[in-house]
């Protein structure tokens, strides 16, 4: 039976290094790799590229990476709730790739499945198309985009096995799967992590092959960006 477990964040990160361009799932606060963030944060490391549906908040998430300066450039979607994140864009600070959120995933799972560009409508005739090659097909504009190459993955999953496969929870079910096999190395963390088997295979999402080490995560916060609730009457 392979074994994918590490003992810990700390084993699962080995060999991240500066400069690199890593993958981080989630939405919003949604499914995010806490443990995975916390780490890069300790280990100081720098002039990384993260590609991630948006950039945390200020004081969590992506936003403790980005309150050290330790990103160079964000690839993202949706970026509207961090302060932080439009001061290092308008003043230069930070490298800017704004993405249609449906390409940014296409994107993940053009990596994943191997393929190595694809054509897509979104964007075509905006900013986005700038640069890119377009193509007609029957009367209707595309442009070319290219699958992204990441050196990690970090992922966060609900349950997970010793062989590496995971179920997700909820909304959780967001980037997590998409990117898992899309980098050179998948890390995923989970809040159960169970032995090979332990899982029922009708339930399975991502299967171990596309995750290479797997740990349990502890500590999880689960923040909530805007909670709303209703008045009392």
């Amino acid at each position: 039976m392979i074994r994918k477990t590490v003992a810990n964040v700390q084993e699962a990160l080995l060999g991240v290094e500066d400069g690199m361009t890593f993958m981080l799932g989630g939405f919003g606060l949604c499914g995010i790799p806490e443990n995975a963030i916390s780490e890069l944060v300790r280990l100081g490391i720098k002039d990384i590229t993260c590609i991630s549906n948006n950039a945390g908040v200020d004081d969590f998430g992506l936003g403790l990476l980005l309150q050290k300066h330790q990103i160079k450039k964000m690839i993202s979607s949706y970026v509207g709730e961090n302060e932080e994140f439009e001061r290092q864009m308008l003043s230069g600070e930070l490298e800017v790739e704004l993405t249609p959120q449906g390409t940014l995933a296409e994107k993940c799972r053009a990596a994943q499945a191997g393929f190595p560009a694809f054509y897509t409508p979104a964007g075509y005739g905006t900013e986005v198309a700038e640069g890119k090659e377009t193509r007609d097909f029957n009367g209707k504009k595309y442009v070319l985009e290219h699958a992204f190459e990441a050196s990690f993955a970090f992922v966060k999953a609900w349950k997970g096995d010793e062989a590496g496969n995971l179920i997700f929870k909820g909304t959780a079910r967001n980037f997590n799967p998409c990117m898992c096999g899309a980098a050179n190395i998948t890390v995923a963390e989970v809040e159960e992590l169970v032995p090979a088997g332990g899982l029922d295979p009708n339930e399975i999402h991502i299967p171990g092959i596309f995750v290479q080490r797997i740990f349990q995560g502890e500590h999880y916060e689960k923040r909530i960006e805007q909670r709303t609730v209703r008045s009392r009457n």
